[in-house]
């Protein structure tokens, strides 16, 4: 009982740290952003392109990645289903050594008949 509580306590402490990560990796976002608009259109590289935009597309990407991980992939490929993931295939491992057993029983008695 203790372990499962343990169990999870460490969940959502971890699930707490990645939705803070997320947080944070937005709010560098919004202020990196607008950090490569003011050095792109008031300082001068002598580059007349908008290459702020391509960064911050890039930028954006990268934190919708981010998004999906925290969001989408870790809220349902976490403890549990790897749990279920490993009974199942040790459930098929268990049914195909049953059925070699027994082919190996039925092919010993055939053996010594």
């Amino acid at each position: 009982m203790e372990t499962e509580q343990h169990e999870l306590y460490e969940y959502a402490r971890k699930r707490l740290k990645q939705k803070k990560g997320l947080y944070f990796h937005f709010v560098l976002l919004i202020l990196g952003s607008i950090f490569l608009f003011i050095a792109n259109h008031f300082l001068i590289f002598g580059i007349t392109s908008n290459w702020c935009v391509w960064v911050i597309t890039f930028w954006i990407f990268l934190f919708i990645l981010h998004f999906i991980k925290v969001y989408i992939t870790d809220r349902f490929m976490n403890k549990n289903w790897e749990r279920e993931q490993i009974n199942r295939l040790v459930a098929k491992q268990q049914i195909k050594i049953d059925q070699l057993q027994t082919q190996l029983e039925e092919d010993s008695t055939k053996n010594l008949l």
